[in-house]
């Protein structure tokens, strides 16, 4: 059986390694950034005319905090359909998903008609600017950091000799700041040709290849299912093509 790394944080690296062993494919799951919610304070829900989310941790924190019973009469628009499903289960009526990454939700809100502020909870460290993008399409946007990625402090010496020995074939990638941490721990690895690095996207690819990973492959889209289907290939380009 094909073994991959699974570096997204929890709950979804869980629920990732169920996705890949219903594909018939091992998950070594080893989160390498860990979300942490902040103390932010956020302004009253009725100045805002909608809630942009792109990330699901934004709606966690929100809920660790206790404060998503404020802001539920808001329409949610998300960055993609897991994160639109995530908002429905935590009760909010009206959701839209972009259905791909931040260009895409810039697009969707700047056609929305949206007629007020939206407000943005968001990572500290963010991979793109969703205000700066939407000022042009008079779209004013409210960011507020409620919660931060930490990276992990290692790879565990599991996981590195795993990637030593090549008994981890690949490594699935869904955020920028995952593949610059895992870049990072990996730099003593002798070997960076073999491993399989299955990327969200090209930004997301970028940190890999520069750290000289080059067996780089893409998502075909930017979602879950997409991923899951560059996994289910290059798993049968390993086993000669037996997995169903």
């Amino acid at each position: 059986m094909v073994r991959m790394l699974v570096t997204r944080p929890e709950p979804d690296a869980s629920e990732t390694a169920a996705r890949l062993s219903a594909l018939d494919i091992e998950a070594v799951v080893e989160p390498l950034l860990i979300a942490q919610t902040l103390p932010t304070t956020l302004p009253p829900a009725d100045g805002f005319a909608a809630l942009a989310v792109t990330s699901g941790n934004a709606l966690r924190a929100l809920d660790e905090r206790g404060e998503l019973p404020r802001f539920r009469s808001l329409p949610v628009y998300a960055v993609g359909d897991r994160t639109a499903a995530l908002a429905r289960k935590f009760g909010f009526a009206r959701v839209v998903s972009a259905r791909g990454n931040l260009h895409d939700l810039v697009a969707l809100l700047a056609r929305a008609g949206i007629d007020g502020p939206v407000l943005y909870p968001a990572a500290r460290r963010q991979a793109g600017d969703l205000a700066k993008a939407l000022a042009p399409h008079g779209v004013m946007v409210i960011t507020a950091a409620i919660y931060d990625m930490a990276p992990a402090p290692a790879l565990s010496p599991a996981t590195l000799a795993g990637l030593e020995t090549g008994a981890l074939a690949a490594a699935l990638f869904y955020s920028r700041r995952t593949a610059e941490t895992f870049a990072a721990h990996a730099a003593s690895l002798r070997d960076k040709a073999k491993l399989g690095m299955l990327c969200l996207s090209e930004a997301v690819a970028e940190p890999l290849l520069a750290a000289h990973f080059v067996r780089v492959a893409l998502a075909d889209h930017p979602s879950e299912e997409a991923m899951m289907g560059l996994a289910l290939s290059f798993a049968r380009d390993q086993t000669g093509g037996t997995i169903q």
